[in-house]
């Protein structure tokens, strides 16, 4: 019987180098192999993981928290942040000093030249792109997702202003801007009804807090052993840590490999 699955970037695909463990890749070429669908989940936009895509041959994916997915290089489902709270939210945040990214399927643009925050985010992703500087960019595009710059203390300020926004931490100075009730979760429903697939024969491996609603939802999770605790304690299985080759322990446990 043929499964679905679906994985997340980093830390689950991306090891702590932002590299993909050789045991990973043995392990997505024997799921392809044998005739599983394997797709990727995460809060990256598309042109971030291209690269990726291309060396584990996967061309279906759910990305930026759900908002933007993709099964065999069409275009199933998109969900973009309203402008007017998009514009709301960028005059509330320049006014506090806290500068913003818009993503879509294509760019990354700031609304400001360069900040230190934006530096130090970014730059843990350890990726060569530089967000663009464009004030008016998401009037005029639709963005799917954004980063909002700021730090922990800061962030019930936007939370009890934007109620029709949520947000969600993934570094001590960012956060995800996504529409209310916009999750991988939630699209990764419309996958596997659009692939016609068994909820039975679904499985979901992450790490991250935007990855628990996912492992709450389909029948068979894995959380790697670096995950966010409140991760593993929804997921059915929890593995070793990615850097020791907790992917493909994950798939020798369920008999995969």
């Amino acid at each position: 019987m043929k499964k679905l699955f679906f994985f997340d970037i980093d830390g689950t695909l991306y090891n702590t180098d932002v590299k993909v463990p050789e045991s990973t890749k043995k392990a997505i070429k024997e799921l392809q192999n044998n005739g599983h669908a394997v797709m990727i989940a995460t809060g990256r936009a598309p042109f971030l993981f291209e690269d990726l895509r291309d060396e584990l041959n996967i061309h279906s994916y759910v990305s930026l928290n759900g908002q933007y997915a993709v099964v065999d290089g069409e275009v199933i489902y998109k969900r973009p942040i309203e402008k007017e709270l998009l514009e709301l939210l960028t005059k509330e945040a320049n006014i506090n000093d806290h500068p913003i990214v818009y993503l879509n399927q294509d760019n990354m643009i700031s609304n400001i030249k360069s900040h230190d925050y934006i530096n130090e985010g970014l730059g843990s992703l350890k990726f060569n792109h530089d967000p663009v500087h464009d004030k008016a960019f998401y009037l005029s595009n639709d963005i799917y997702q954004s980063l909002l710059f700021c730090t922990e203390d800061e962030e019930d300020y936007y939370k009890e202003k934007f109620t029709n926004l949520d947000f969600l931490r993934w570094h001590r100075v960012s956060l995800d801007v996504l529409p209310k009730g916009g999750t991988k979760a939630k699209t990764v429903k419309k996958v596997i009804e659009k692939l016609g697939f068994d909820e039975e024969d679904v499985y979901a491996f992450g790490d991250g807090p935007n990855d628990r609603e996912m492992l709450k939802f389909v029948k068979h999770s894995v959380a790697m052993g670096n995950a966010v605790d409140e991760t593993k304690a929804v997921a059915e299985y929890v593995t070793d840590h990615v850097d020791n080759d907790g992917l493909y322990k994950a798939l020798e446990h369920y008999g995969f490999i």
